[in-house]
């Protein structure tokens, strides 16, 4: 059969990694499985009719019955026994708006536009639902926009519909080659002790971001959550931009402005479980535990303390589809870090699972609806928008899961190469950094899975949650209150620093072809993350950014900034994050020295705690002379400028490691340089 004759089963993963051989029905299986979820939405106008719409017709939406204009609302809630529309509008009253159900649970209710009862942009509004378990005000499942009262911090529903919407200026940027992903919460971007908004993140942080070189923002904490503290991801209302940042309104004028700075916004996005609470959430809406979540035992995440969707229900899938085109086409992300997919492909969501073998990623333990759905969500995605990017936050290593569908794969664009952090945290906590084996940890930061692209990161907002710490604090601990300023003598500051800007160059030029830093973290922010809470006195303290630590010129935290900005520009210049060319090219044990490229640069490093390399011999693999575009050791980085700024390694016929040419170049300790080759008519 002639290649482009090639049945579409789901099994040319196996062309790829032929490791997979043994699995290939597995596969076909799983792809018969993706097909008959698509045949579902096929049925109804495809992934772009009644599926991804289900936000344009269910909730509160302006519309017109027999000529008349209002309002509609439609709720699914089959288990209910009544639903009534309440709010400001009529007095809260249970008993004047009540909806009507039809044959397939679906309440609806029309409210004309009158002087004595309209519907107004930004009137409050809940739902009372009467089930046979009792009656309850509800917020709708499908709401745009939920406030928290200042007195009773009860959360109500809004019925959002500005006269004038928000009209965007500026197009999204162009799909960068290199991903570099700034991972902010807005709430905790301000450097005082409270919640910052939309619009003081717009002002004060996206500047930064773009003048550091990032390309991406990444948002967490956008979808509505009742509790603070969970970092966003106990979502109550998914189509509702969380009031306690602001309105829609600014959240677009946000993205618009992240736009014109050439900056792509991705969405922190949570499918992969709901809030339990009853007033805010989804949780037994409709009087059962068995409406969006499963039923019983398998509908809760112990470990999470939430709810599992049933990823098999057409109602489910349309719900979270709708979802997913909501936020690309009415707020203006233009794709997804979905968080949790570990937890939604396998039943014991990857609890005690060391994915050691291929059999783990197939067999009973895997959750086929949630293969299905994380499928037909990423076409839907670039269905809506064909440059969207989708990440995946997967920890298994599940195969295929960044690669097209039509090769069997779940069609995200880039997973994230969650082994890496981890990494960082076991060597930091038991080894000294004199006793890391360089060769071990090159081939840790090269391990993933082959043709999938990962977004590599020394430390995201994981690492550094209460409990634990921020790289930097981990390096330097409390010697960072005493030891940052410039001129104060501290071994354990020069140590961290020089360490911390080590680790950050490394993984970013090895660990895949996007990078993610989370804010702050570029200049070495102290300490750690925690909201308030009962146990911190409700304390802000450790739920802010100090930027102005970062801003002042006599701190070293300034140097540890201008260093991520310098290391960032190697990706604009270079292309260096999408460059598939990486070889080791030594390995030095004793003389603590790693040295390998990525593309046309050559990347050395000394790891030694003390020794400087004089004339330190390595190979090269272009016949060229060699300058330095990066080094770690600068001033301007705080480091101690030891080698000269200006100097050109020239080449030399002596061959070594394969290569038929090699340079001698001064390597300081602690300290790593990356190389450029001069072209010969430079």
């Amino acid at each position: 059969m002639a290649p482009a004759e090639r049945q579409i089963d789901g099994t040319g993963l196996v062309e790829i990694d032929p490791w997979l051989e043994p699995y290939r029905e597995a596969l076909r299986a799983r792809y018969a499985h993706y097909q008959k979820a698509l045949a579902a939405a096929e049925a109804n106008g495809g992934l772009l009719g009644a599926i991804s719409q289900g936000h344009r017709y269910f909730g509160l939406n302006p519309g017109v019955r027999d000529g008349q204009r209002g309002v509609w609302y439609r709720e699914w809630a089959p288990g209910a026994l009544r639903l009534s529309l309440i709010g400001e509008f009529n007095g809260w009253s249970r008993d004047t708006h009540p909806l009507q159900r039809d044959e397939y649970g679906v309440w609806r209710l029309f409210i004309p536009d009158s002087p004595t009862g309209r519907l107004a942009h930004g009137s409050l509004v809940k739902v009372h639902v009467v089930t046979e378990r009792g009656e309850m005000d509800r917020i709708p499942a499908y709401i745009r926009r939920v406030v928290q009262d200042e007195t009773t911090a009860a959360y109500t529903g809004q019925y959002w519909s500005p006269p004038q919407p928000y009209q965007f200026q500026h197009p999204a940027p162009r799909r960068a080659r290199g991903l570099r992903v700034y991972e902010a919460h807005v709430g905790m971007a301000q450097e005082e002790g409270r919640v910052g908004t939309y619009s003081e993140f717009t002002e004060k942080v996206l500047p930064r971001i773009a003048r550091l070189g990032y390309n991406a923002v990444q948002l967490m904490a956008v979808m509505e959550h009742p509790y603070y503290g969970s970092f966003g991801y106990h979502v109550s209302s998914f189509f509702a931009v969380s009031s306690r940042f602001g309105t829609p309104e600014e959240l677009k004028a946000l993205i618009d402005t992240a736009h014109g700075l050439g900056l792509t916004v991705l969405l922190d996005l949570v499918h992969s479980h709901a809030v339990k609470n009853t007033l805010e959430g989804l949780n037994r809406f409709d009087g059962t535990d068995y409406q969006y979540f499963h039923a019983g035992p398998r509908g809760e995440h112990s470990g999470w303390d939430s709810l599992l969707f049933d990823y098999s229900k057409y109602e489910v899938q349309r719900f979270l589809l709708s979802n997913v085109r909501f936020w690309l086409e009415e707020i203006g992300f233009d794709g997804f870090r979905f968080d949790g997919v570990t937890s939604m492909l396998y039943l014991n969501h990857g609890l005690g699972v060391s994915f050691a073998s291929y059999d783990d990623y197939f067999g009973p333990n895997v959750d086929p609806d949630a293969v299905a759905y994380l499928t037909v969500a990423n076409q839907l995605a670039h269905a809506v928008r064909p440059d969207a990017i989708t990440i995946a936050e997967d920890v298994s290593g599940m195969p295929g899961l960044a690669r097209p569908v039509d090769e069997g794969g779940l069609g995200f664009d880039y997973r994230l190469a969650m082994g890496v952090p981890d990494t960082w945290i076991k060597l930091l906590k038991e080894k000294r950094d004199e006793d890391w084996n360089l060769g071990e940890l090159y081939h840790i930061l090269l391990n993933r899975r082959f043709g999938e692209k990962h977004v590599g990161y020394a430390e995201s907002h994981d690492q550094a949650l209460v409990g634990d710490k921020t790289l930097a604090f981990r390096l330097m601990d409390q010697d960072m209150y005493w030891h940052m300023e410039r001129g104060s003598q501290s071994l354990v500051v020069d140590r961290g620093i020089a360490l911390h800007k080590l680790i950050r160059l490394i993984t970013f030029s090895l660990a895949g072809e996007g990078y993610l830093n989370f804010m702050g973290n570029e200049f070495g922010h102290p300490e750690w993350v925690d909201f308030p809470r009962e146990g911190n006195l409700h304390s802000y303290h450790y739920a802010r950014r100090q930027w102005s630590l970062a801003d002042n010129p006599r701190l070293r935290y300034h140097g540890l900034e201008a260093f991520d900005r310098a290391m960032l520009q190697l990706d604009e210049r270079y292309d260096l994050l999408q460059d598939p060319l990486i070889e080791q090219l030594q390995v030095d044990e004793e003389a603590r020295v790693l040295v390998y490229r990525r593309g046309p640069l050559v990347f050395a490093f000394n790891f030694h705690p003390t020794a400087s390399h004089t004339g330190f011999r390595i190979p090269v693999p272009d016949p060229a002379d060699y300058r330095p575009v990066l080094d770690t050791d600068l001033t301007e980085f705080e480091g101690f400028g030891r080698a000269a700024a200006d100097v050109v390694y020239g080449r030399q016929d002596v061959p070594m490691h394969g290569r038929a040419q090699s340079i001698q170049l001064y390597l300081p300790n602690r300290s790593a340089q990356a190389l450029a080759p001069i072209p010969p008519d430079a």
